[in-house]
């Protein structure tokens, strides 16, 4: 049987080009994008997807990474941009420094992917010289005295020189002719170690410089006669490979110290030392990654000081953002997804509010108390006070700390993955977060007492809402329920201004639990219905009703009342101990409504009524 194999409609695969040095010439002096930095080419490749939207997001991250926005901007504009633009930022290696989980791995990941889908576009191409290990720009074959002239002339800059192998390629085979050197178009390529690698530290004991800058190859040695010989040396190490691109070092903090020397000379001059040969020039984003307490004890050490210099550093906290952390774990469980299994509303969004309120550092000031902020966070309706509660949480390394999201995947991977349930909820799914707590013997008394709080408050947020649904159900039709009551509100303001003081035909009972809802004392209340009886005056003159949605206050006191007045009636439907059939009737056509709405199946709405009824027992 044959089988037919075809790359994704958005697959671009360029055509191989190759010619002499001078034809690339005239390709750089049409388009001196060409000849671009690996700093430039990478923000290109960043702003190449669009620039920042009003939301404070960078398309080319918004689909994959979350609520790291303020991580992401200081990455393009503060490092990036600059280094781009030819700055002494580019003489810096970016450290990401961050909790584990929190998102460093897959940004970069996300960068190194996105360079090599860049450089197989017209807009991200670039040409090294045919066969050099290290893919050497071509620009480096132009002479020192002439470069300011060709610079001039093609619109570039021209930095660093040849490396042994193409020095070596020019004098003995073109023999100084230059321009007939090949020149080839260079794909980026991680998996064939084409400008991108990746450097992760071993054993202190087994960790081999010449991992990251080549090795002698014996075999050759034989042929040419000498370990000098260009010939006889594999350009193989990760900054050799990773020339023209990226070149990542994993918890680079945990590199030998004679690892980190190396990056010295190669941050801040651009060339490394290797083997028998002169400084070897290489043009590439340095990015490593480590955690806070890495970082912390690496600067404790006076040793460190030099290197600590040309750390570019940029904090990637956890995720602070109640949508964006639901994205996260949607995104997570999706490929996994078991069909005809149902989840109910606020499942996932509960589970991400635990995750939330342990990241959050409560302040001494009003409002600052875990769960406050966390509602703050959540629905930043005083802008002033949510930008400063978030300043004053950066500064005390606010999102440093906190659940790692891999647990809470863990434990819903542990909830997802159970055969026989049909449907998962927020209680299911606070249970199974209990549950991992208590079976865990790594952590103290104090840290379980913290997580299970954290549960404790994002349940009480969890039955705020669910109650409010229910609540809602209950009503045989809202909006009628809410119009009615106003009605009747209103009908006796009426009457309460119309009649004397001692001539009571109104219910001010009903008033009162109105008024009081909306802040109205006693004394304020005649004032209150004289204002209010005007307007409906005035709207009956120009033949039209004063609905309720037009005070916001008003509108807020009755659906309020209305909540009050169902608490009770709820209470006693699913708290009856031996409901007749007019009760359970209720709770049925109560149930129907909120499956009717689309998000809840029969299983879950009919545990959240019971749920929210055993609330209101308490």
């Amino acid at each position: 049987m044959a089988y037919e194999m075809s790359l994704p409609e958005d697959h671009y695969e360029p055509r191989p080009w190759s010619g002499t040095f001078a034809q690339y010439l005239e390709r750089v002096e049409r388009a001196p994008y060409l000849a671009d930095t690996a700093h430039r080419r990478l923000y290109r490749m960043i702003m190449a997807k669009g620039g920042k939207s009003a939301d404070g997001r960078y398309p080319f991250f918004a689909d994959h990474l979350y609520g790291i926005d303020e991580t992401l901007t200081m990455l393009v504009e503060e490092y990036l941009k600059p280094a781009a633009l030819g700055y002494d930022v580019k003489k810096r290696i970016l450290l990401l420094v961050g909790p584990v989980s929190g998102g460093k791995s897959s940004l970069v990941t996300l960068l190194k992917r996105g360079l090599e889908e860049f450089s197989r576009t017209d807009a991200g191409a670039l040409y090294g010289i045919q066969g050099c290990p290290m893919h050497e720009e071509p620009l480096h074959l132009v002479p020192d005295h002439a470069r300011q002239a060709f610079g001039a002339r093609l619109g570039v800059t021209i930095e660093g020189q040849l490396c042994p192998w193409c020095r070596h390629q020019v004098e003995t085979v073109y023999r100084g002719r230059i321009d007939e050197v090949p020149v080839e178009r260079v794909i980026l390529s991680e998996s064939r170690r084409v400008g991108i690698g990746t450097y992760a530290p071993s054993d202190p004991k087994s960790q081999d410089i010449s991992d990251l800058t080549g090795s002698v190859d014996f075999q050759a040695i034989a042929q040419f006669g000498s370990e000098s010989d260009p010939r006889a040396f594999r350009f193989d190490g990760e900054l050799n490979i990773a020339n023209r691109g990226l070149m990542e070092f994993q918890e680079m903090l945990k590199l030998d110290e004679k690892f980190l020397y190396h990056l010295l000379s190669l941050s801040q001059e651009g060339n490394f030392k290797t083997g028998r040969y002169e400084l070897i020039s290489a043009d590439e984003v340095i990015i490593g990654h480590t955690n806070e307490h890495e970082y912390r004890a690496f600067l404790q050490n006076p040793r460190n000081e030099a290197l600590a210099s040309r750390l570019f550093v940029v904090p990637v906290p956890y995720n602070l953002d109640h949508a964006a952390e639901v994205k996260i774990y949607e995104k997570l469980l999706a490929p996994y997804a078991t069909k005809g299994r149902h989840v109910a509303p606020y499942a996932i969004d509960t589970v991400a509010a635990v995750a939330i309120l342990s990241r959050i550092e409560e302040s001494p000031k009003p409002g600052g108390d875990r769960l406050s902020k966390f509602l703050l966070y959540l629905n930043p309706e005083d802008t002033e006070r949510y930008q400063e509660f978030r300043r004053e949480g950066w500064y005390q390394g606010e999102g440093m700390k906190g659940l790692d999201p891999r647990y809470i995947i863990n434990r819903l991977a542990v909830a997802f993955s159970a055969t026989d349930v049909e449907c998962i909820d927020a209680l299911d799914l606070l249970d199974r977060l209990q549950q991992g707590i208590d079976a865990n013997p790594f952590w103290d008394r104090q840290e379980r007492g913290k997580i299970t709080e954290w549960i404790r408050l994002a349940r009480e947020w969890y039955d705020r809402r669910v109650e409010s649904e229910v609540l809602e159900a209950f009503a045989r039709d809202w909006s009628e329920e809410l119009t009615n009551l106003y009605q009747n509100y209103v009908d006796n303001v009426v009457r309460a201004v119309k009649s004397g003081p001692g001539n009571r035909h109104w219910d001010e009972a009903l008033l009162r639990s109105v008024e009081e809802r909306m802040g109205v004392s006693e004394i304020q209340a005649p004032a209150f219905r004289e204002e209010l009886y005007t307007r409906i005056e005035m709207a009956k003159k120009q033949h039209q009703a004063l609905n309720f949605l037009e005070h916001p206050g008003l509108y807020q006191a009755l659906r309020q009342k209305l909540f009050d007045d169902l608490r009770d009636e709820v209470k006693i439907t699913t708290e009856a101990p031996a409901p007749d059939r007019q009760l359970l009737e209720r709770i049925e056509k109560a149930a129907e409504r909120m499956v009717a709405g689309g998000r809840y199946c029969p299983r879950c709405a009919s545990r959240a009524i019971h749920h929210v009824g055993s609330l209101l027992n308490r």
